[in-house]
């Protein structure tokens, strides 16, 4: 199967999630962030809401914690970096963010927490979204003695083409 997709698109992906969210701020949005970390269990503290708000706020993003923390400083949420790593860890626990293991040791939050996979470009950091139905897996290896299979990711990882 051939996929196409515009470079400049994930490209402009990336870039947007670097800025999403930088809208006003309105009570129904804190209200609807309230309401979210109540519906999963967890507390709605200042900062949790600040970042929920930013997170989800701006439709569905691929962001790293390093970028959050950057965004949140640019809008002026008093938060530490270590908080910021500790929220998504707690969001991602609850089942509000997925985590994407990508480059290393840095890791991705993914806002979409369906079933989809990810083109990556490498040196960019430029990540988007790969329908789960556009990708099929024509066998997987039996898991271990006393598992389960409970799902599985696929990254494309991608890089740019030198034109002459």
């Amino acid at each position: 199967m051939t996929m196409s997709m515009d470079l400049g698109a994930v490209a402009a992906v990336a870039e947007a999630s670097g800025r999403a969210g930088r809208r006003g701020s309105s009570g129904a949005a804190v209200d609807g962030e309230v309401a979210r970390l109540r519906r999963v269990g967890l507390r709605p503290t200042r900062q949790r809401v600040e970042l929920a708000r930013m997170l989800f706020g701006a439709g569905d993003r691929h962001v790293s914690a390093e970028a959050v923390y950057d965004e949140a400083m640019a809008r002026g949420v008093r938060v530490s970096l270590a908080t910021v790593y500790n929220t998504l860890k707690q969001f991602t626990e609850a089942g509000l963010l997925r985590e994407l293991a990508v480059s290393g040791a840095k890791s991705w939050f993914d806002t979409r927490v369906d079933e989809h996979h990810h083109f990556y470009v490498e040196g960019e950091g430029a990540m988007a979204d790969v329908e789960a139905d556009q990708v099929a897996l024509a066998c997987l290896p039996p898991p271990p003695p006393g598992m389960a299979i409970v799902g599985w990711d696929v990254v494309i990882r991608l890089r740019r083409i030198a034109t002459s």
